[in-house]
């Protein structure tokens, strides 16, 4: 939802009311997964996606009536029926079945939204689906702060408890109290971080490729003849100085989601920057280069100090082995590594989805 903010804004400060749509429940495969959310406008106007298509149509139709008859909130479920006589009839196509609450949004929690997207500070928002007031809601930070109520503290308490657990572990879940109440936790993590050692030909395409995926891009080259914002238009930042002094300042903040792209296949570069990869806890550490010059180069860490376990972290040759060559297509094997990384999904040959089994989504049953 984080990423519809600007439509919500621009609507608002129109005048318009909003409605949000969000999958809080999932069954069996489902085209999207719990949080995927839908923004739409009294007017009709829509900014996201629920579901490729199977539902949007239908769901629109709840938003807008629920705007209209200004009623708390409504949770619908779609699953693999629907008319067969009906060209635009909903059933998802994929055999599964999802839950979608639908709810005016709360206006009075958009500002503790805006404020962390900004700010770059994981939040999560709660919201009652079931019980007295459905689309009750409040915002829980990780340290406590909290804006908003489902409608007294002892509601809040549980759920808020939960949220700060799922920011702890970037998920959404459903929270079943006591008393029958029924809570979302949607949690909207801070956007995890990418920086790339060197201002060379192949880093403004992994720029490109890694914004599309929602990372906070950082350049650092000591050269500032090319580290600049001309050459580097789509990164967030831009930052003149020794690779190894800056990932030396920021390596508090780097952590599990994070990654480090050392393309200037430079020792004097590289061994440094490595070093000081290697003593944060950054998800991901991927080094440019061939093969001779990674032999190379793992010699020198070594000369370093660095331990041979540590080693190993150390993604080298960067990215799958897709058979790309030009600085696009290196991009897009190093990101797709990246994420087959965070998903558990390397040690072993990495197949095309036709060729395997089992759920696509991770976490689905």
């Amino acid at each position: 939802m984080i990423s519809l903010l600007d439509d919500i804004e621009r609507w608002h400060r129109g005048g318009l009311g909003v409605a949000l749509a969000r999958i809080v429940e999932v069954e069996g495969s489902a085209p999207r997964l719990a949080g995927a959310t839908m923004a739409v406008n009294q007017e009709g106007e829509v900014a996201g996606s629920l579901s490729g298509g199977c539902v949007e149509s239908s769901v629109v139709d709840v938003a807008l009536a629920v705007l209209a008859e200004q009623a708390l909130g409504r949770l619908v479920r779609f699953d693999a029926l629907g008319d067969p006589d009906d060209p635009v009839g909903v059933g998802l196509t994929c055999g599964g079945a999802v839950g979608v609450f639908v709810e005016p949004l709360p206006a009075s929690l958009l500002p503790a939204l805006v404020d962390a997207r900004d700010h770059h500070r994981g939040v999560a928002l709660v919201t009652m689906i079931d019980g007295p007031t459905p689309g009750a809601a409040f915002v829980v930070d990780a340290l406590g702060g909290q804006v908003g109520s489902l409608g007294s503290p002892g509601l809040d308490a549980a759920p808020a408890t939960e949220a700060r657990k799922a920011l702890d572990e970037g998920a959404n879940r459903l929270v079943h109290e006591a008393d029958g109440v029924v809570a979302f936790v949607h949690s909207f993590v801070a956007a995890p971080r990418m920086v790339i050692i060197g201002a060379v030909d192949f880093t403004a395409a992994l720029v490109k490729v890694a914004r599309v995926l929602g990372y906070r891009v950082t350049v650092c080259d000591a050269r500032a003849t090319f580290a600049t914002t001309v050459r580097f238009p789509d990164a967030d930042e831009v930052v003149v100085d020794w690779p190894h002094r800056y990932l030396d300042g920021i390596a508090t903040s780097l952590g599990p989601r994070d990654a480090v792209c050392v393309l200037t296949h430079d020792h004097k570069y590289d061994v440094p920057a490595l070093m000081s990869a290697l003593s944060t806890s950054v998800g991901y550490v991927g080094a440019m280069g061939s093969r001779q010059t990674n032999a190379e180069r793992r010699q020198r860490l070594l000369d370093a100090g660095a331990e041979e376990a540590s080693l190993g972290r150390i993604m080298a040759p960067i990215g799958l082995d897709i058979g790309a060559s030009t600085p696009e297509e290196v991009a897009v094997a190093t990101c797709a590594e990246i994420v087959a990384s965070r998903h558990a999904r390397l040690g072993g040959p990495v197949t095309a989805l036709r060729d395997g089994q089992g759920p696509i989504h991770r976490g689905a049953s």
